[in-house]
């Protein structure tokens, strides 16, 4: 059963393509941790394929009726491909992504995903990384990029390596909410070590 512990919510965006783990793992401890958190879909259809052909129920779609990015405290950027390039073409959350930063909000990227963040100025002067394969594009874009570590946190960025990462990737968003003791309460839960 969930219990509330903040009332500030989080939104896990899920475009076709993506990489499931790193979605799904981040909703999964979130709401362990009692953080709210909505699945939501970039397309109209809420019902949303990942790489691997699973098929993803979202909560809600950027297209409903009454849906605004500024419900949202942190907005959470799975990777994969081409769920990665899918995110990056849809115009009305870049425009979401670069206001959240204007705002000093926080906003989490993992595997491919940080690229986008990179491409759009937000990682210029900025300690992250992302998966090996697109971390010239972090560096090509001003970014400090720390290509060994899992997860890197620099402010209000979360940026994270890839599939094998997506625990440690929302842990640190956990931290990030309810501090270190919230995080040791998940990790026992999930029994990783």
């Amino acid at each position: 059963m969930f219990k509330q512990a903040i009332d500030k919510r989080v939104a896990v965006f899920v475009a076709p393509g993506l990489e499931e783990i790193e979605g799904l793992t981040v909703v999964d401890l979130l709401f362990r941790a009692g953080i709210p958190c909505d699945t939501v879909a970039i397309t109209p259809e809420r019902q949303v394929t990942s790489s691997h052909e699973v098929t993803i129920v979202c909560d809600r779609s950027i297209a409903d009726e009454g849906f605004s990015f500024d419900d949202y405290d942190m907005l959470v950027l799975p990777g994969g491909i081409p769920g990665t390039p899918n995110l990056r073409s849809c115009e009305p959350l870049c425009r979401a992504l670069l206001d959240h930063a204007e705002k000093g909000l926080p906003l989490a990227a993992i595997c491919a995903a940080p690229s986008i963040l990179a491409e759009l100025g937000l990682l210029a002067g900025r300690r992250a990384t992302s998966n090996p394969g697109f971390q010239h594009v972090l560096d090509e874009h001003g970014a400090q990029l720390l290509s060994e570590e899992p997860v890197v946190v620099d402010g209000p960025f979360v940026t994270s390596q890839g599939a094998g990462t997506a625990m440690l990737f929302a842990l640190e968003i956990v931290r990030h909410y309810l501090g270190d003791d919230a995080v040791e309460r998940v990790r026992a839960g999930v029994v990783l070590r």
